[in-house]
Protein backbone atom coordinates (compact mmCIF):
# COMPACT_ATOMS: atom_id res chain seq x y z
CA UNK A 1 0.00 0.00 0.00
CA UNK A 2 2.61 2.50 1.48
CA UNK A 3 4.65 1.47 -2.37
CA UNK A 4 1.48 2.43 -4.42
CA UNK A 5 0.27 5.88 -2.62
CA UNK A 6 4.20 7.11 -3.74
CA UNK A 7 2.82 5.95 -7.82
CA UNK A 8 1.55 8.98 -8.87
CA UNK A 9 -0.20 7.11 -11.98
CA UNK A 10 -2.07 4.63 -9.23
CA UNK A 11 -3.26 7.94 -7.50
CA UNK A 12 -4.35 9.91 -10.70
CA UNK A 13 -6.13 7.01 -12.66
CA UNK A 14 -9.62 7.87 -13.85
CA UNK A 15 -11.06 4.95 -12.98
CA UNK A 16 -10.32 4.20 -9.67
CA UNK A 17 -10.19 0.30 -9.11
CA UNK A 18 -11.66 0.34 -4.88
CA UNK A 19 -12.79 3.49 -3.05
CA UNK A 20 -9.92 3.75 -0.96
CA UNK A 21 -7.73 4.26 -4.43
CA UNK A 22 -10.34 6.77 -5.22
CA UNK A 23 -10.35 8.55 -1.86
CA UNK A 24 -6.56 8.83 -1.78
CA UNK A 25 -6.79 10.12 -5.34
CA UNK A 26 -8.87 13.00 -4.01
CA UNK A 27 -6.53 13.64 -1.67
CA UNK A 28 -3.20 13.44 -3.60
CA UNK A 29 -4.85 15.92 -6.33
CA UNK A 30 -5.65 18.57 -3.87
CA UNK A 31 -2.34 18.79 -1.95
CA UNK A 32 -1.09 18.99 -5.93
CA UNK A 33 -3.43 21.93 -5.99
CA UNK A 34 -2.47 23.62 -2.51
CA UNK A 35 1.24 22.86 -2.64
CA UNK A 36 1.06 24.76 -6.30
CA UNK A 37 0.08 27.98 -4.43
CA UNK A 38 3.02 29.38 -2.99
CA UNK A 39 0.91 31.88 -0.71
CA UNK A 40 -0.77 28.89 0.48
CA UNK A 41 2.04 27.07 1.12
CA UNK A 42 4.14 29.81 2.78
CA UNK A 43 0.82 30.25 5.04
CA UNK A 44 0.79 26.40 5.79
CA UNK A 45 4.28 26.43 6.73
CA UNK A 46 4.23 29.44 8.81
CA UNK A 47 1.20 27.57 11.06
CA UNK A 48 2.95 24.62 11.55
CA UNK A 49 5.97 26.73 12.27
CA UNK A 50 3.73 28.94 15.42
CA UNK A 51 1.94 25.34 16.12
CA UNK A 52 5.47 24.00 16.86
CA UNK A 53 6.36 26.66 18.81
CA UNK A 54 3.41 26.88 20.73
CA UNK A 55 3.67 23.12 21.66
CA UNK A 56 7.63 22.75 22.45
CA UNK A 57 7.76 26.37 24.35
CA UNK A 58 9.23 24.81 27.36
CA UNK A 59 12.31 24.11 25.57
CA UNK A 60 12.59 26.94 23.33
CA UNK A 61 12.26 29.46 25.95
CA UNK A 62 15.23 30.49 27.63
CA UNK A 63 13.53 32.05 30.92
CA UNK A 64 10.85 32.07 33.10
CA UNK A 65 7.75 33.45 31.01
CA UNK A 66 5.97 35.33 34.75
CA UNK A 67 9.38 35.88 36.40
CA UNK A 68 9.91 39.09 37.33
CA UNK A 69 13.42 41.05 37.72
CA UNK A 70 12.62 44.46 38.36
CA UNK A 71 16.61 45.21 37.83
CA UNK A 72 16.14 44.14 34.26
CA UNK A 73 12.73 45.77 32.98
CA UNK A 74 12.31 47.47 29.60
CA UNK A 75 15.72 46.47 28.20
CA UNK A 76 16.85 46.49 24.58
CA UNK A 77 17.28 43.31 22.36
CA UNK A 78 20.24 41.79 23.33
CA UNK A 79 22.74 37.88 23.35
CA UNK A 80 20.72 37.49 27.07
CA UNK A 81 16.99 38.65 25.79
CA UNK A 82 16.74 38.11 22.35
CA UNK A 83 13.54 40.36 22.32
CA UNK A 84 14.05 42.26 24.84
CA UNK A 85 12.24 42.88 28.27
CA UNK A 86 8.82 44.20 29.50
CA UNK A 87 8.26 46.07 32.21
CA UNK A 88 8.66 43.88 35.00
CA UNK A 89 11.70 42.49 33.86
CA UNK A 90 10.20 39.35 32.07
CA UNK A 91 11.38 38.31 28.97
CA UNK A 92 9.58 39.10 25.91
CA UNK A 93 10.67 35.88 23.65
CA UNK A 94 9.75 33.67 26.22
CA UNK A 95 6.78 35.05 26.70
CA UNK A 96 5.76 34.96 23.23
CA UNK A 97 6.77 31.76 22.68
CA UNK A 98 4.05 30.96 25.71
CA UNK A 99 1.64 33.61 24.44
CA UNK A 100 1.20 31.11 21.46
CA UNK A 101 0.30 28.34 23.73
CA UNK A 102 -2.84 30.60 24.99
CA UNK A 103 -3.60 32.59 21.80
CA UNK A 104 -3.63 29.26 19.66
CA UNK A 105 -5.29 27.28 22.27
CA UNK A 106 -8.08 29.61 22.34
CA UNK A 107 -8.31 29.66 18.89
CA UNK A 108 -8.66 25.85 18.60
CA UNK A 109 -10.79 25.72 21.65
CA UNK A 110 -13.21 28.15 19.61
CA UNK A 111 -13.08 25.96 16.62
CA UNK A 112 -13.50 22.89 18.39
CA UNK A 113 -17.15 24.35 19.75
CA UNK A 114 -18.64 26.42 16.90
CA UNK A 115 -17.76 23.87 13.98
CA UNK A 116 -19.99 20.90 15.37
CA UNK A 117 -22.33 23.33 16.33
CA UNK A 118 -22.69 24.99 13.19
CA UNK A 119 -22.49 22.65 10.98
CA UNK A 120 -25.52 20.31 13.19
CA UNK A 121 -28.09 23.09 13.08
CA UNK A 122 -27.22 24.52 9.67
CA UNK A 123 -27.77 20.33 8.48
CA UNK A 124 -30.53 19.93 10.30
CA UNK A 125 -32.44 23.25 9.46
CA UNK A 126 -31.84 22.73 5.68
CA UNK A 127 -32.89 19.03 5.53
CA UNK A 128 -36.16 19.25 7.93
CA UNK A 129 -37.44 22.82 6.64
CA UNK A 130 -40.60 23.05 8.38
CA UNK A 131 -40.83 24.88 11.86
CA UNK A 132 -37.06 23.15 12.76
CA UNK A 133 -36.28 25.46 9.76
CA UNK A 134 -37.46 28.49 10.84
CA UNK A 135 -36.80 28.05 14.57
CA UNK A 136 -33.41 27.50 14.05
CA UNK A 137 -32.68 30.15 11.47
CA UNK A 138 -34.77 33.01 13.59
CA UNK A 139 -32.40 31.98 16.64
CA UNK A 140 -29.44 32.42 14.48
CA UNK A 141 -30.88 35.40 13.29
CA UNK A 142 -30.98 37.33 16.84
CA UNK A 143 -27.08 36.74 16.79
CA UNK A 144 -26.30 38.06 14.04
CA UNK A 145 -28.59 41.15 14.57
CA UNK A 146 -26.11 42.30 17.81
CA UNK A 147 -21.97 43.60 17.03
CA UNK A 148 -19.92 40.56 17.36
CA UNK A 149 -17.58 42.46 19.94
CA UNK A 150 -20.79 44.34 22.24
CA UNK A 151 -22.11 40.36 22.47
CA UNK A 152 -18.68 39.00 23.65
CA UNK A 153 -17.55 41.53 25.69
CA UNK A 154 -21.60 41.79 27.78
CA UNK A 155 -21.09 38.08 28.45
CA UNK A 156 -17.74 38.42 29.83
CA UNK A 157 -18.65 41.02 32.43
CA UNK A 158 -21.64 39.05 33.04
CA UNK A 159 -19.63 36.50 34.26
CA UNK A 160 -16.29 36.90 34.98
CA UNK A 161 -13.17 38.05 32.97
CA UNK A 162 -10.78 35.14 32.03
CA UNK A 163 -9.47 32.62 29.39
CA UNK A 164 -12.65 30.08 29.53
CA UNK A 165 -15.19 33.06 29.28
CA UNK A 166 -13.50 34.92 26.17
CA UNK A 167 -13.62 30.94 24.74
CA UNK A 168 -17.40 30.67 25.03
CA UNK A 169 -17.81 34.45 24.25
CA UNK A 170 -16.21 33.97 21.01
CA UNK A 171 -17.81 30.94 20.33
CA UNK A 172 -21.15 32.40 20.73
CA UNK A 173 -20.75 34.91 18.41
CA UNK A 174 -19.12 32.81 15.64
CA UNK A 175 -20.98 30.20 15.13
CA UNK A 176 -24.09 31.83 12.94
CA UNK A 177 -22.17 31.80 9.93
CA UNK A 178 -21.28 28.30 10.04
CA UNK A 179 -25.07 27.82 10.39
CA UNK A 180 -26.14 29.29 7.64
CA UNK A 181 -23.58 27.80 5.42
CA UNK A 182 -24.10 24.73 6.12
CA UNK A 183 -27.62 25.34 5.56
CA UNK A 184 -27.06 26.47 1.83
CA UNK A 185 -25.12 23.47 1.30
CA UNK A 186 -27.86 21.16 2.70
CA UNK A 187 -30.54 23.13 0.64
CA UNK A 188 -28.93 22.35 -2.55
CA UNK A 189 -27.96 18.73 -1.55
CA UNK A 190 -31.28 17.73 -0.04
CA UNK A 191 -32.95 16.88 -3.15
CA UNK A 192 -30.34 14.92 -5.38
CA UNK A 193 -31.20 12.05 -6.88
CA UNK A 194 -28.57 9.41 -4.51
CA UNK A 195 -29.90 11.45 -1.19
CA UNK A 196 -33.47 10.18 -2.85
CA UNK A 197 -32.18 6.89 -3.40
CA UNK A 198 -30.87 6.71 0.14
CA UNK A 199 -34.68 7.74 1.59
CA UNK A 200 -36.15 5.18 -0.32
CA UNK A 201 -33.84 2.05 1.01
CA UNK A 202 -35.14 3.36 4.50
CA UNK A 203 -32.74 5.19 5.95
CA UNK A 204 -33.83 7.97 8.54
CA UNK A 205 -33.48 11.52 9.03
CA UNK A 206 -30.79 11.46 11.07
CA UNK A 207 -28.71 8.79 9.22
CA UNK A 208 -28.67 10.72 5.68
CA UNK A 209 -27.77 13.73 7.83
CA UNK A 210 -24.91 12.36 9.82
CA UNK A 211 -23.71 9.89 6.85
CA UNK A 212 -24.40 11.43 3.99
CA UNK A 213 -25.23 15.11 3.68
CA UNK A 214 -22.15 16.39 6.50
CA UNK A 215 -19.62 14.92 4.81
CA UNK A 216 -20.35 16.98 1.95
CA UNK A 217 -20.74 20.28 4.00
CA UNK A 218 -17.50 19.61 5.23
CA UNK A 219 -15.18 21.12 2.42
CA UNK A 220 -16.60 24.58 2.54
CA UNK A 221 -16.69 24.58 6.35
CA UNK A 222 -12.91 23.72 6.70
CA UNK A 223 -12.06 26.70 4.21
CA UNK A 224 -14.52 28.96 5.97
CA UNK A 225 -12.70 28.06 9.21
CA UNK A 226 -9.19 28.62 8.42
CA UNK A 227 -10.14 31.93 6.98
CA UNK A 228 -11.90 32.40 9.99
CA UNK A 229 -9.14 31.53 12.01
CA UNK A 230 -7.30 34.78 12.05
CA UNK A 231 -10.68 36.73 12.91
CA UNK A 232 -10.87 34.59 15.93
CA UNK A 233 -7.23 34.93 16.84
CA UNK A 234 -7.42 38.75 16.64
CA UNK A 235 -11.14 38.71 18.46
CA UNK A 236 -8.88 36.59 21.43
CA UNK A 237 -6.67 39.87 21.20
CA UNK A 238 -9.14 42.26 21.23
CA UNK A 239 -10.67 40.91 24.41
CA UNK A 240 -7.14 40.91 26.37
CA UNK A 241 -6.46 44.26 25.07
CA UNK A 242 -9.88 44.94 26.77
CA UNK A 243 -9.22 43.27 29.83
CA UNK A 244 -11.69 40.91 29.48
CA UNK A 245 -9.91 37.73 27.94
CA UNK A 246 -6.88 36.20 28.93
CA UNK A 247 -5.44 37.78 32.73
CA UNK A 248 -2.37 39.30 33.84
CA UNK A 249 -0.35 37.15 34.43
CA UNK A 250 -1.09 35.00 31.45
CA UNK A 251 1.36 35.96 28.61
CA UNK A 252 -1.27 35.87 25.96
CA UNK A 253 -0.83 38.47 23.13
CA UNK A 254 -3.56 40.87 23.81
CA UNK A 255 -2.63 41.37 26.74
CA UNK A 256 1.10 41.79 26.12
CA UNK A 257 0.12 44.91 24.49
CA UNK A 258 -2.42 46.17 26.92
CA UNK A 259 -0.23 45.94 29.57
CA UNK A 260 3.14 47.46 27.32
CA UNK A 261 1.13 50.18 25.30
CA UNK A 262 2.55 53.30 26.58
CA UNK A 263 6.04 52.10 26.08
CA UNK A 264 5.34 52.28 22.48
CA UNK A 265 7.39 55.53 21.48
CA UNK A 266 10.48 54.48 24.05
CA UNK A 267 10.52 50.83 24.29
CA UNK A 268 8.94 50.01 21.00
CA UNK A 269 9.82 46.06 21.50
CA UNK A 270 7.84 45.35 24.16
CA UNK A 271 4.25 46.44 22.43
CA UNK A 272 5.67 45.93 19.01
CA UNK A 273 6.40 42.41 18.88
CA UNK A 274 3.49 40.73 20.15
CA UNK A 275 1.67 42.73 17.93
CA UNK A 276 4.00 41.43 14.75
CA UNK A 277 3.12 37.72 16.31
CA UNK A 278 -0.81 38.40 15.76
CA UNK A 279 -0.32 40.22 12.27
CA UNK A 280 1.79 36.75 11.06
CA UNK A 281 -0.46 34.55 12.48
CA UNK A 282 -3.51 36.43 10.82
CA UNK A 283 -1.92 36.22 7.20
CA UNK A 284 -0.66 33.13 7.39
CA UNK A 285 -4.22 31.84 8.60
CA UNK A 286 -5.75 34.03 5.15
CA UNK A 287 -3.52 32.69 3.48
CA UNK A 288 -3.63 28.74 4.44
CA UNK A 289 -7.21 29.93 3.92
CA UNK A 290 -7.43 30.82 0.27
CA UNK A 291 -5.25 28.53 -1.11
CA UNK A 292 -7.55 25.63 0.70
CA UNK A 293 -10.63 27.23 -0.85
CA UNK A 294 -8.85 27.61 -4.30
CA UNK A 295 -7.94 23.84 -4.08
CA UNK A 296 -11.46 22.78 -2.96
CA UNK A 297 -13.45 24.70 -5.02
CA UNK A 298 -11.06 26.26 -8.47
CA UNK A 299 -13.88 28.09 -9.83
CA UNK A 300 -14.14 30.47 -6.50
CA UNK A 301 -10.16 30.93 -7.20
Amino acid sequence: MTARLLDRAWLLTDSPQSRAQAAWGRRYRLWRDFQANRPALVGFATVVALLLCAVFAPLLATHDPIAQNLGQRLLPPSNAHWLGTDELGRDVYSRLLYGARVTLGMVLAVVALVAPVGLAIGCIAGYTRGIADVVLMRVTDVFLAFPRLILALAFVAAIKPGMTSAVIAIALTTWPPYARLARAETMTIRDADYIAAVRMAGASPGRIILRHIMPLCLGSLIVRVTLDMSSIIIFAASLGFLGMGAQAPSPEWGTMIATARRFLLDQWWVPLIPGIAILVASLAFNMMGDGLRDALDPKQG
